[in-house]
């Protein structure tokens, strides 16, 4: 009687032990959780486009919606070559320079749109000051739209196909994204991206995957900027604060849980 009293005894504390570990797990886990939350600012949560406006303007321009919870860019599918620009968006109610920005986003057949950032007013629009995360339909881009005109004149060897530089997930016209790591869902289906930026690195992201990285501002990026595709551009890169910015590249597009956390 007296072996099984201990036994018990035995028992009933080890199961004390395990619960007041248990315990402590869950008060040192719960407020690491919360305060992760905390880090994030939406800038769309799916229910207002509070804070959003064109690019030089004091509204939304036409064709950017809510439908469904999704930032939505109605619009008919343009062709490449009879684009002359577009009426981007810009995250207006505050600027930002280290952050890591985090969103979803698909895209119909034979579509073009970006992520911009560090985005300033006052030029012909983002992609001449911005650096821009390429989003675009990397499988049947150049069987839709004739890319000739425009890529001939950066002395493309095959001017009529999609180049490494304009393909989704690149650093645009300037760092080509890692193909062995690219896992790009098929049009129609939703896609993740996240741009990390700071002074010492920049990361480009799809679907968990890091696409590449460079170092903003240093030799090797003044030399990509510098060979020929910015010549018209002499500000673009340079500005360390601004705006982030989506792209109507006369193109349908649907984003959502577009968040930012600072650096």
């Amino acid at each position: 009687m007296l072996k099984f009293l201990r036994l018990a005894v035995l028992i009933l504390a080890i199961a004390a032990c395990k619960d007041q570990s248990n315990k402590k797990n869950e008060t040192t886990t719960t407020p690491t959780s919360e305060e992760n939350k905390s880090e994030w600012t939406y800038l769309f949560d799916g229910t207002s486009l509070e804070g959003w406006r064109g690019y030089g303007m004091d509204s939304l321009p036409p064709g950017w919606t809510i439908k469904d919870s999704i930032l939505t860019f109605d619009t008919e599918l343009g062709l490449e070559q009879d684009y002359t620009g577009g009426k981007d968006i810009i995250y207006g109610a505050e600027e930002f320079d280290n952050f890591e920005l985090y969103l979803e986003w698909k895209i119909p057949k034979g579509a073009n749109s970006g992520i911009f950032y560090h985005v300033k007013e006052g030029y012909d629009g983002p992609p001449v000051v911005s650096p821009e995360y390429q989003i675009i339909d990397d499988e049947n881009y150049a069987d839709i739209h004739d890319l000739t005109g425009y890529n001939s004149q950066f002395g493309a060897e095959h001017p009529e196909l999609l180049q490494d530089w304009q393909k989704t997930g690149a650093d645009y016209a300037m760092h080509t994204a890692d193909e062995s790591q690219k896992q790009l869902n098929p049009v129609g289906e939703w896609n993740s991206s996240k741009i990390v930026f700071t002074p010492e690195k920049v990361e480009h992201w799809l679907n968990g995957k890091k696409l590449l990285e460079f170092v903003p501002w240093s030799d090797d990026w003044k030399a990509k900027k510098n060979s020929g595709k910015w010549d018209n551009a002499p500000d673009y890169g340079k500005y360390k604060t601004g705006y982030i910015a989506l792209q109507d590249h006369a193109s349908p597009i649907w984003f959502r849980n577009i968040k930012i956390k600072k650096l």
